[in-house]
């Protein structure tokens, strides 16, 4: 080789090297522009979603208010964002029932039957066997006398293949109903309307459901009977609470929708007092996936969310603590990211433009994930949003996201606890035990460490001992079990 032939061919390959010397350069410089703009969003994300004790004692103050306001208005008067309702007036458990009790949880398009032995003298809960079963679409949308039929039918099953002690003693019935985030048309099986106390026009629905399942029941030749109203699974749960500590004086329900009930006196119901005629218990549910306030962390996320529900401008608490939607407000974010900074490569990843295709479990399946290379994470970002090939960087930005997201709502949902318990002055003067229920906080540690932390920081070390919180007894629907302890004869459920 000559020499020039030397000075080109070195010329050449010089020229190569800082032409991919650029090229790296201009990828590293497009890389880190994509790294600090995830970060940018990120960032204002979870400082739009922070809920220091600051922020959790107003959102718990306006509760409180809001609570107030909607025990003393009128039929006709505004009483701020809550609409509570009297769920159930007559006698709880008291810890000395016994023998055998069935149950039915109505958990939108599924029937879950349920029979329990209670012992008494607070002996747990034994024996309980359970059954999911599917109800089909012309049930679900048909009669009230046909769901009665269907649900007859399926005990008769269930009993057959659970067989028991047979006496001749009828045996107690309840009837719970969990609340889901799905939109339900007003003339089906399961949009079944819960009057309110306070109508004596809507009793007569009440009545006519209870005596249709009765007779159903005797129809299919069960000695079971069902001695109370329907009511809210929430209200079964506080049921639950009271058959094992007397101080049990509130439950909450944190699962794919969310709610809160409480024993109220009396004499704070004002527009309900010509309705009540001196039971041993009230409960309020408060209705609470309602509750807004100006202090509630919302984000232009939630916002969007919101706006592109079935009930825009409605059930504003919920959509911030359930887990009906934290699996979508995380997707946002991560659409987001992905739109504007690349996080999962050049191509926006089609399956994540599908609104609630990412679920509160596999949500928190990610955020628990403690492997090295988040192998989770990893399998599920494959599985659920078909995104194939995600950098570690990428999957330690979604765990994060998922952690602002529970963070937020445990912090929310445990000021909305505070605020209740405040509500009953009890705060400082006695304890109180809350059930919690839920696959929230049944299934998600994270979750569930958060709630408990943010109880703690609002009240401190003495009086955050005034506030137990106890799961619920007997697993998910027992609250039915509970609810066919109850007595009363003036038991009716309510919903606005």
């Amino acid at each position: 080789m000559t020499r020039n032939e030397v000075v080109v061919a070195v010329t050449a390959a010089t020229v190569t090297a800082v032409a991919a010397a650029v090229l790296i350069g201009q990828w590293l410089q497009r890389k880190e522009r994509r790294r600090k703009q995830t970060q940018r969003i990120l960032k204002k994300f979870a400082r739009e979603c922070a809920a220091p004790v600051w922020k959790l004692w107003a959102v718990a103050e306006d509760l409180v208010a809001d609570m107030t306001a909607s025990l003393a208005a009128t039929a006709t008067e505004s009483s701020g964002s809550l609409n509570m309702l009297v769920s159930f007036a007559g006698s709880l458990p008291s810890g000395d029932e016994k023998g055998v009790h069935y149950g039915v949880n109505l958990r939108g398009k599924e029937l879950l039957l349920l029979r329990g032995t209670l012992g008494g003298n607070e002996e747990p809960i034994t024996d309980v066997q359970k059954q999911e079963i599917p109800i089909p679409d012309d049930v679900l949308n048909g009669s009230f006398k046909g769901l009665c039929d269907y649900i007859s039918l399926e005990l008769v099953k269930f009993l057959a293949m659970n067989p028991g002690e047979e006496t001749e003693e009828v045996k107690n019935f309840g009837f719970t109903l969990t609340r889901t985030v799905e939109q339900i048309g007003p003339g089906s099986v399961s949009a079944i309307r819960r009057k309110s106390l306070a109508d004596d026009h809507d009793d007569t629905v009440l009545k006519e459901f209870v005596n249709d399942m009765n007779e159903s029941l005797e129809r299919h030749g069960l000695k079971i009977r069902m001695n109370t109203a329907m009511v809210d699974d929430t209200i079964g749960v506080l049921a639950g609470g009271r058959y094992y500590h007397k101080d049990t004086v509130a439950s909450v329900t944190l699962g794919m929708g969310t709610n809160a009930a409480y024993i109220e006196q009396a004499q704070d119901i004002s527009k309900w007092k010509s309705a009540i005629s001196e039971p041993q218990a009230i409960v309020i549910s408060t209705e609470w996936g309602d509750f807004r306030s100006c202090h509630l962390p919302v984000t232009e996320f939630d916002g969007a969310l919101d706006a592109e529900s079935f009930n825009p401008g409605s059930r504003v608490f919920e959509k911030l603590v359930s887990g009906g939607y934290l699996g979508e407000i995380v997707r946002r974010v991560l659409l987001r990211m992905s739109q504007e900074s690349g996080i999962f490569g050049d191509t926006l990843p089609p399956k994540l433009t599908i609104p609630y295709i990412l679920g509160s479990p596999d949500m928190a399946a990610m955020h628990q994930d403690i492997s090295e290379g988040r192998e989770i994470v990893n399998k599920k970002l494959k599985e659920v949003l078909g995104i194939m090939d995600s950098t570690l960087a990428a999957r330690e930005v979604v765990v994060e996201v998922c952690d602002v997201v529970a963070e937020r709502a445990a912090r929310v949902a445990g000021a909305g606890i505070v605020g209740m318990i405040k509500k009953l002055g009890r705060l400082e003067k006695k304890m109180s035990i809350v059930i919690v229920e839920g696959g929230l906080y049944d299934h998600y540690r994270v979750f569930r460490n958060y709630l408990h932390s943010s109880i703690w920081e609002m009240l401190g070390d003495e009086l955050s001992d005034h506030i137990v919180i106890e799961h619920s007894h007997g697993g998910s629907g027992a609250g039915a079990l509970f609810s066919a302890a109850c007595r009363g004869g003036g038991n009716k459920d309510s919903e606005s």
